[in-house]
């Protein structure tokens, strides 16, 4: 997803980005699976994360050196990269079984954004603000156009943990809201991304690259009745999950095709 930025931009690959996105990444997954209690979850992965404690605080320990080390080698850039931190963790905060956290388990509204601004951030906006690189309306609908696809993802899958949510006691918009009204939010986002394809379009993003970063907002939007039905670990951690990276490939074929 960085390289697409850094490709439909024209921009160097970084590869301390790459680096900082990787372990970025791993730090903050194996975070949020450490602190998740098993016994609010009922998938084969939660319980796997359950069994599996330490492996997740490893791969965490590991991964924050590695995010450090790309932090310190982006050092000129380390507001950017302090805020991409601080909203991550902001998502996976609520889980920590301490005080201060307990709190945030009532204020947690925006935790599905949270997560989609940061990765929207990450891998649309920062590339763009370490090379000082198109400031123009362009780059802004290719973030926020960016940001709508990963809500839209988020969205079914805290739509999914709403329960689970509910049992920890970690109140966000979608364990507020009835099922109507979850349905009203995600499909005034995906009209949103839609609109804003429309509009990167006429700031002059080509037809090809547009058509390719609407087609996973356009398979979103099919399988939202069976996401909301369905819990499987496959279909949310392969198939949803895949789709927020998908138009990479899709950019790279059309782009290159015949």
């Amino acid at each position: 997803m960085v390289w697409q930025t850094c490709y439909l931009f024209h921009l160097p690959i970084n590869s301390s980005l790459l680096g900082f996105t990787f372990f970025g990444t791993l730090c903050s997954y194996n975070f949020h699976w450490y602190f998740t209690p098993a016994a609010f979850g009922g998938s084969n992965k939660t319980a796997w994360s359950g069994r599996n404690k330490p492996v997740h605080a490893t791969l965490f320990l590991i991964a924050l050196v590695g995010a450090l080390y790309c932090t310190w080698l982006l050092r000129a850039h380390w507001g950017w990269l302090l805020l991409t931190a601080f909203v991550t963790f902001l998502y996976s905060a609520p889980k920590v079984p301490h005080n201060w956290a307990l709190h945030l388990q009532k204020i947690a509204v925006g935790k599905t954004i949270f997560l989609a601004f940061a990765w929207a951030h990450v891998t649309a906006l920062l590339p763009l603000l370490v090379y000082n690189a198109d400031q123009s309306d362009k780059a802004v609908f290719f973030v926020v156009n960016r940001f709508f696809l990963i809500y839209a993802i988020c969205i079914l899958f805290d739509y999914r943990d709403r329960e689970s949510d509910r049992k920890e006691g970690i109140r966000s918009l979608l364990t507020w809201l009835e099922h109507e009204g979850i349905l009203i939010l995600f499909w005034t986002i995906m009209v949103a991304f839609g609109l804003s394809g429309i509009l990167l379009y006429g700031q002059g993003m080509p037809l090809v690259s547009v058509v390719a970063l609407s087609i996973p907002g356009l398979i979103v939007a099919g399988l939202q009745p069976y996401s909301m039905r369905h819990s499987g670990d496959y279909h949310y951690y392969f198939v949803l999950d895949g789709l927020m990276a998908f138009s990479v490939p899709l950019v790279a074929l059309l782009d290159y095709g015949p």
